[in-house]
């Protein structure tokens, strides 16, 4: 019997032989054949352009978002360290405010009060030779209580809010509404000058509003005590809750020019 292994062999063989001749009589012909591979190349191209583009938008697309992840990603490390360091200026510009206003901060005694005058005017024992000048702040617990009216060698007095002959510029912090704080004569502080229809409410701080370099903007003053009276002329009037008690002074704090004059 014929061995059906070996007559596969050489039909493999004479196959591969003659596919060797051919392409071996072909060759002075490659240049057509490149051509012919080179057409049905270019034909076949059409159909695979669109999976082509495809593919290289996809590839641009996950490019452009990975790199849009990784700059996400560095600008929220910047926002949290610019986070830190704003922070960290702000408690350092608090604190050398706190420093400076530490050392223009000076201390007194109410040494007169005349019951005539009682809610006008109070005298310390703090004058010119300590620094003191007319218009400066005075303090009581942080809260504004009057400023310095007149100045001799060893004392001064101070007008309180509770006069009538004080009038501050002042701002409502929560609506920054401007309005003036002038005192009745008789131990009540009153805020006014407010438009009608502002939503002004209960509660709502009051602080000084810029007036000079003596009297600098936001030194408390109190809050909202009332929901206020109309006085038929578009305003309204508030009854102001000083922070600072107007009716008990024995000490005070005043604040000293910046420039240091008269020491």
């Amino acid at each position: 019997m014929v061995d059906k292994r070996l007559t596969l062999e050489w039909i493999h063989g004479i196959v591969a032989l003659i596919v060797g001749l051919f392409l071996l009589g072909a060759s002075p012909n490659l240049g057509v054949l490149k051509s012919v591979v080179d057409f049905v190349g270019n034909v076949l191209s059409i159909p695979e352009y669109p999976a082509v583009v495809s593919r290289e938008f996809l590839r641009d697309l996950y490019r452009w978002a990975r790199d849009k992840n990784d700059l996400t990603r560095q600008l929220e490390v910047l926002k949290d360290e610019n986070s830190k360091l704003q922070i960290t200026n702000s408690v350092l510009v608090a604190e050398q405010i706190k420093a400076e206003l530490d050392t223009r901060m000076e201390d007194a005694r109410v040494t007169l009060r005349e019951p005539h005058a009682w809610w006008n005017e109070v005298r310390i024992d703090k004058g010119f030779n300590q620094g003191i000048i007319m218009g400066l702040p005075v303090f009581q617990d942080g809260f504004l209580v009057g400023r310095v009216s007149s100045v001799s060698t060893f004392s001064s007095w101070v007008e309180l809010l509770t006069s009538s002959a004080l009038m501050i510029p002042v701002v409502i912090e929560e609506t920054r509404e401007l309005g003036v704080v002038v005192g009745d004569g008789n131990g009540s502080v009153l805020l006014t000058y407010i438009p009608e229809g502002r939503g002004i409410e209960v509660g709502m701080k009051v602080s000084t509003a810029l007036i000079s370099e003596l009297l600098p903007p936001g030194i408390p003053i109190g809050s909202i005590a009332d929901a206020g009276t109309t006085s038929g002329n578009g305003y309204m009037t508030y009854k102001i809750a000083p922070g600072a008690s107007t009716s008990t002074l024995y000490t005070v704090s005043i604040l000293k020019h910046s420039k240091g004059i008269l020491q």
